[in-house]
């Protein structure tokens, strides 16, 4: 997983000098000045590096990247894959990247991790040119800021190319240290979460689920609208109705802030479970006008503005 010291300064060869600290809040790291990094792949890298810095949330972030990028449809798409299946298997990745540079991933500038995991994610997981994606990662690396690391970057990716996404899995499956760490490698989770999951679900009788629970927490999620009560209906969304949420619908494809009702705030996007969360709390505990609620949920604010 990223580390959470970054360091304004870098090695030339791209690792972090002992002692740095954290960047001052704010300074996010961009693909700053002409280069010949892709739009759809500068995107995803700010996203990136805008989830690592400052916990933001890709899926509020990356259709604004997007419109102020004015990327097409395909790079859009681009955009999306690179930026969610990076994160999603960010922890797995790490693992790759410190097997291929032969130092911890704690030792690598955060800009450079990045590059190296969007690197990683079209080298395993796409069906991306090896060459186009090693040429676009040292571009990248040249283009935040880190000119002398691009040897750095070229060298570590030209040996995850010599060998094949099986052979990358068994060797870091081979690496763990535990069945615990095994799991938690293959599936990109950190290990108390899945310790956590374990818990839960032995206490329902169902441990022996863990790993398909796992795996379907890394499955891509379908974009999910809620059409607030009073302001919006699903119908007005020209969407599918959602299979349990009875104000969701499911986007079938395309930018969200395309959908009916969602520039102007009727509409927003919104997992199916959150919704869910939200309803149920108000079917046990219906809302009476004027009250005031504590939403300690740690998030933008969707459950709360669908009790409301």
């Amino acid at each position: 997983m990223s580390d959470s010291t970054g360091s304004p300064a870098r090695r030339p060869d791209g690792r972090r000098p002992a002692g740095g600290g954290r960047r001052p809040s704010g300074d996010r790291a961009e693909v700053g000045g002409p280069s010949s990094v892709s739009p759809a792949r500068r995107v995803a890298y700010e996203v990136v590096s805008a989830v690592r810095e400052s916990d933001a949330y890709a899926n509020l972030l990356l259709p604004v990247k997007i419109r102020r990028a004015a990327l097409s449809a395909q790079d859009a798409a681009l955009a999306t894959e690179l930026t969610y299946g990076t994160l999603r298997m960010s922890g797995y990745y790490d693992r790759v990247i410190e097997l291929a540079a032969g130092r911890p991933v704690a030792a690598i500038d955060a800009p450079i991790l990045d590059v190296l995991r969007l690197s990683v994610h079209q080298l395993l997981s796409m069906r991306v040119a090896t060459h186009a994606a090693v040429n676009e990662g040292v571009d990248m690396a040249r283009a935040v800021g880190s000119r002398s690391a691009t040897g750095f970057v070229n060298g570590v990716l030209r040996t995850i190319t010599r060998s094949e996404p099986a052979e990358w899995r068994q060797r870091v499956l081979d690496s763990a240290a535990s069945d615990d760490e095994r799991l938690a490698l293959e599936h990109s989770h950190p290990l108390w979460v899945l310790r956590a999951l374990r818990q839960a679900l032995a206490r329902e009788g169902r441990a022996d689920e863990l790993e398909d629970l796992l795996r379907a927490d890394n499955a891509a999620p379908a974009v999910s609208l809620v059409a607030l009560p009073g302001l919006a209906t699903v119908a007005e969304t020209q969407e599918q109705p959602a299979a349990f949420s009875p104000v969701g619908a499911y986007l079938e494809g395309g930018d969200p802030m395309d959908a009916p009702g969602v520039a102007d705030g009727r509409v927003r996007v919104q997992d199916e479970g959150s919704q869910l969360a939200a309803l149920a709390l108000s079917r046990a505990r219906p809302v009476t006008p004027g009250e005031r609620w504590l939403d300690l949920c740690a998030g933008p604010g969707g459950k709360a503005a669908l009790l409301a």
